[in-house]
């Protein structure tokens, strides 16, 4: 069995800078994590281990320490200002490029424009690109087209940071078929983090009958790398730790490839790896 590391995987510096903050916060004082500072419950449990409590964006009486701190996904000027407005002291650890998302959402609006968010509907960082704009229309597929108003002149429109960039490409053409008199302007969000690990799960695919993805179950661009691998019809195997690899789930394989999500630390893969080559070296031995 050969193994493939993918050419770039696991945590991006969006991440990585915010868990660095927080742990350096949880040695100066208590701190409370408005929600999961990132999808992925090694990256969690890792912080509980350092005291770091986890409140609730949306709940004033979550936090039980005077220090909080906003998620890497962001949050709504609103939620900052109601937070701090209630005495606290808010720390914040939302992603550079997540915060440019909010940035040109912002100018679209300011310049007239309708605003459109592509993304997964409910998702925390969508509900933080939206909660200053609550007319704002998310569109997770072209079953969400209908809910574009139909006498706006102007849609100004962007992305979720972690979406699949050909998706969001194909969403935006449908946007416009949907509304053909209505002036498009489309602003590329999605991270290049995110661009480049898909990217590099594309070259997987070409060399490899079986994919391991590493990260959250419940992180968007772990699963977006799963769909990826499911819909080239490859073997996808989607695990969170290294433990949860059985020796089982690669009979057969030959040629395996390995990535990660953006919020999956670079010693959870460099485990995993360690457990590829430990099945491997079984199987040769068996053979």
């Amino acid at each position: 069995m050969k193994i493939i590391l993918a050419e770039h995987f696991g945590i991006c510096f969006g991440v990585r800078d915010a868990l660095a903050e927080a742990e350096r916060l949880a040695v100066s004082g208590p701190l409370t994590i408005l929600g999961q500072l990132v999808h992925n419950p090694v990256v969690r449990n890792r912080l509980l281990e350092h005291g770091v409590r986890e409140g609730n964006l949306h709940d004033l009486s979550s936090a039980r320490t005077s220090q909080v701190m906003i998620t890497a996904h962001g949050a709504s000027d609103r939620k900052r200002r109601a937070w701090r407005d209630a005495g606290f002291t808010v720390a914040d650890g939302t992603c550079p490029l997540v915060r440019r998302a909010h940035e040109q959402l912002r100018l679209l609006v300011e310049r007239g424009y309708f605003p459109v968010v592509i993304g997964q509907r409910g998702h925390v960082e969508v509900q933080g690109l939206t909660g200053d704009f609550p007319a704002a229309v998310v569109i997770e597929s072209t079953a969400n087209l209908d809910d574009l108003p139909k006498g706006e002149a102007r849609f100004g429109v962007i992305s979720q940071t972690t979406q699949p960039l050909a998706q969001v490409h194909a969403l935006v053409a449908a946007i416009r078929r949907a509304r053909p008199a209505a002036e498009v302007k489309f602003c590329d969000t999605v991270c290049q983090p995110t661009k480049n690990r898909q990217n590099a799960l594309q070259q997987l695919l070409t060399r490899c009958d079986t994919i391991v993805v590493v990260g959250g179950l419940n992180s968007n661009n772990t699963r977006q790398l799963v769909a990826a691998a499911h819909a080239a019809d490859r073997r996808v195997i989607h695990i969170e730790r290294p433990d949860e690899l059985r020796t089982d789930m690669l009979e057969g394989a030959e040629i395996v490839g390995l990535t990660a999500g953006t919020s999956t630390l670079k010693e959870t893969v460099a485990a995993v790896h360690a457990r590829l080559l430990q099945v491997a070296n079984a199987a040769a031995v068996a053979s």
